[in-house]
């Protein structure tokens, strides 16, 4: 039997999970954030960025899960598209390769619903990202919260919460063809 008010949350990090965290449990979600980003470059980014959002799990009493880090599975679904610029078809097939593992984790886990921490960034599309996820929740009969995280000055509020807690703050999205030649 599926719990009909629990809820996973594909968080990419700390900064961008603390609000939709607390808004989801606001809303009455037993939240499990489940943490699968293989594009994430280095591995030493890769661990700051896990760190980070064990400290927000942990302060506001959230599961957490930690799947396989392992670049590779990232590389083969770039692969032709590492050219590609940000917010491009290499971004879109990371986002569906995240999503994906994501609902497979539902079907393990016994949650029928989930959803993504990525939309609260302004530098994410919302429409893509729903369509990405209500596709991949029809293929596996889950449903796919399409909430807009920065409505309600979601992006400001999460921002708060990372200040407060002190968290680590990335300055590129996370795959190594996304780090600027200068450094932001």
């Amino acid at each position: 039997m599926k719990n009909q008010n629990k809820i996973v949350l594909h968080t990419c990090c700390a900064i961008c999970s603390g609000y939709p965290m607390s808004l989801l449990k606001d809303m009455g979600y037993s939240v499990t954030a489940y943490f699968y980003n293989p594009n994430i470059h280095p591995t030493d980014e890769y661990e700051r960025r896990l760190d980070a959002e064990k400290k927000l799990c942990s302060h506001l009493g959230v599961e957490l899960v930690e799947a396989e880090y392992n670049p590779d599975e990232f590389y083969i679904c770039a692969k032709g598209l590492e050219n590609e610029p940000e917010k491009g078809r290499r971004c879109d097939k990371c986002f569906e390769l995240r999503l994906r593992k994501t609902a497979e984790y539902c079907l393990k886990s016994g949650v029928d619903t989930f959803t993504t921490s990525i939309v609260i960034s302004p530098h994410k599309n919302f429409q893509k990202l729903t369509e990405i996820g209500e596709k991949i929740a029809d293929e596996y009969k889950l449903n796919y919260l399409a909430i807009d995280f920065k409505k309600k000055d979601g992006f400001l509020k999460t921002n708060k919460i990372s200040r407060e807690l002190n968290l680590y703050r990335q300055n590129y999205c996370g795959c190594k063809f996304s780090i600027r030649k200068d450094g932001i």
